[in-house]
C-alpha cells in the first residue's frame, strides 16, 4: 500500500512526467505542446503532391508478368495519353526517374560536348537544367533574369539575333518554377526564337505544369519537353517522359551525347522492355494508368480551371496578408503568377521557419520551404494536381491562424477573400 509520502512524491513528479510525454513508447500519457493537428494531413508543397486514394488503391495489387498481355496494353496506352497530355504528334518516352533524369535524357538525345546551350533564367530549375548541361561538357550561357519576373521574349530575340555564327544549339527554360512561382509564356518565347530567324532547339521543362495548365507542343514549336509524375500527374515520384518533335529526332542521329540507357533509339526497340531499358516499373504505371482515367473523366479544360480558381484563391488571400507590411509575393506581376504554387516572402529573421514548422507541428498542414533567393524569407504553397477547394481553404486558414499566432504583422481576412473570390467565380 501506497503512504501518504509517495504519493506526494508522484504528484511533484506528474508535470516533469507529462513533459517527458514517455516519448520512447508508442503510447503518450500526456504533454504540455497542444495541437490540433490530429486527422489527415494536408500536404501543400509542389512535389510530390497529394495522391488520390484511388491511384494508391491501383498499385495496391501483386505484381504481373512483363512480356506480354496487359502490362504491355498499359505502356501503350501511357504512352499515348501522356503524349495527348503534351499535345504532341509523337508518342514521348518513358523513364524510370524522376525531373533530374529527364532533363538528362533530354540533353543527352540531341547535343553533343562542347554545344553551346542558352538558358532562360526565372527562377532556380531552368539554371539547375543548365548546370547538368555543362556537367555533360555543353557551354552554357545564362540569359540572366530575376526572381520578381518571367522571361522577357525581346530579351531572347535579342540574344539569339547576335548570335551571327548560330553557335547556340538549344534554348532551355521552365513553364513554372516552383521556386519563384513564376510561369513563362511559352508560345511568346517560342515566338521570340523565331522572330530571330535561329535554329535553336527549344526545349521546356513543364514538370510543374502538365495536366495543370494549357501546354501545346506541337502548336507553340516546343522540340523538346519534359515532365514527371509526382506534380499534375498525381502519381509517386519516380516516372518521367520526354517529348521530341520530329526536328528534336532528326537532330538525335547524331548527338554525341547519347548513352545507352536514356537513348530513344533504344526504347523505340519492339520488346516490351526496351521502353524501360529493362524492367518496367509496374506498380507506379498502375498508379499512373488510374491517374490518367481520372484526368480523362474530369477533362483538361475543367482540369484547368480548377486550378485557376484555386490559384486565384490563393493569390487573394496573399494580396490581404500583404497589406500588413511583412508579406508579398515573390513575383510582381499577377499575370507572371503560376496556377500550380504560389511563392511567398516573408520578412523577419526566423518567421518563415517558425511559420513553417507552426502549420506543420500544430495544424498538421505542410508547406513548401523557400528555395534559391528565397531560402530563410518565405514559404510556398503549391495548389496542383489532386487539390481541391477545402483543401485550398484549409491550407489558408492554417497559415492565417499561424500568422496569428506567431503575431507576424498581416492583413486580416485573407481567408475571407478567398472565399469571396471562390464564391463570386464558381456559380451553382
Amino acid at each position: 500500500m501506497m503512504g501518504r509520502g509517495s504519493f506526494s512524491a508522484m504528484a511533484r513528479m506528474a508535470p516533469l512526467l507529462n513533459a517527458q510525454c514517455y516519448r520512447r513508447d508508442a503510447f503518450y500519457w500526456g504533454t504540455d505542446i497542444m495541437t490540433v493537428r490530429a486527422g489527415r494531413e494536408f500536404l501543400a508543397i509542389p512535389g510530390p503532391t497529394t495522391m488520390p486514394d484511388e491511384v494508391l488503391a491501383a498499385m495496391h495489387r501483386p505484381a504481373i508478368g512483363i512480356y506480354a498481355g496487359p502490362l504491355v496494353a498499359i505502356t501503350e496506352s501511357i504512352l499515348t495519353d501522356v503524349g495527348r497530355l503534351f499535345r504532341s504528334a509523337r508518342r514521348p518516352y518513358i523513364y524510370i526517374a524522376n525531373g533530374h533524369g529527364a532533363w538528362e535524357a533530354a540533353l543527352t538525345n540531341v547535343l553533343s560536348k562542347g554545344d553551346k546551350v542558352l538558358v532562360l533564367e526565372s527562377g532556380r530549375f531552368a539554371t539547375g537544367w543548365g548546370a547538368m548541361a555543362t556537367g555533360l561538357g555543353c557551354e552554357v550561357e545564362v540569359l540572366p533574369g530575376q526572381w520578381d519576373r518571367a522571361v522577357r521574349p525581346e530579351e531572347v530575340t535579342a540574344r539569339l539575333a547576335a548570335d551571327h555564327e548560330r553557335r547556340i544549339k538549344a534554348v532551355l527554360v521552365v513553364q513554372v518554377d516552383t521556386a519563384s512561382g513564376v510561369v513563362n509564356d511559352i508560345p511568346a518565347i517560342g515566338a521570340a526564337i523565331r522572330a530571330a530567324r535561329h535554329d535553336a532547339l527549344f526545349m521546356v521543362d513543364a514538370v510543374a505544369s502538365l495536366g495543370c495548365m494549357p501546354f501545346e507542343m506541337d502548336g507553340w514549336g516546343v522540340d523538346v519537353a519534359m515532365a514527371a509524375s509526382q506534380k499534375g500527374l498525381m502519381t509517386p515520384p519516380g516516372l518521367s517522359f520526354v517529348a521530341a518533335s520530329a526536328r528534336a529526332r532528326k537532330l538525335h542521329e547524331n548527338a554525341g551525347l547519347r548513352t545507352p540507357y536514356w537513348d530513344w533509339t533504344a526504347r523505340e526497340g519492339e520488346e516490351h522492355y526496351r521502353k524501360y531499358a529493362g524492367t518496367p516499373p509496374e506498380h507506379l504505371l498502375f498508379g499512373l494508368r488510374k491517374a490518367l482515367d481520372m484526368i480523362a473523366e474530369e477533362g483538361t479544360e475543367a482540369i484547368f480551371e480548377r486550378h485557376r480558381l484555386l490559384a486565384g484563391a490563393v493569390q487573394r488571400a496573399v494580396a490581404v496578408w500583404a497589406e500588413g507590411g511583412a508579406i508579398g509575393f515573390s513575383i510582381a506581376a499577377p499575370a507572371e503568377r503560376s496556377n500550380t504554387v504560389t511563392a511567398i516572402r516573408l520578412d523577419g529573421e526566423g518567421r518563415a521557419a517558425a511559420l513553417v514548422d507552426y502549420c506543420r507541428n500544430r495544424c498538421g498542414v505542410v508547406l513548401g520551404h523557400a528555395l534559391g533567393d528565397l531560402a530563410g524569407r518565405g514559404f510556398r504553397i503549391a495548389h496542383m494536381g489532386h487539390v481541391n477547394a477545402p483543401m485550398v481553404l484549409g491550407t489558408l486558414g492554417v497559415v492565417e491562424t499561424g500568422l496569428a499566432a506567431l503575431g507576424i504583422p498581416h492583413g486580416r481576412g485573407g481567408t475571407g477573400a478567398a472565399i469571396e473570390w471562390l464564391a463570386a467565380e464558381v456559380k451553382p
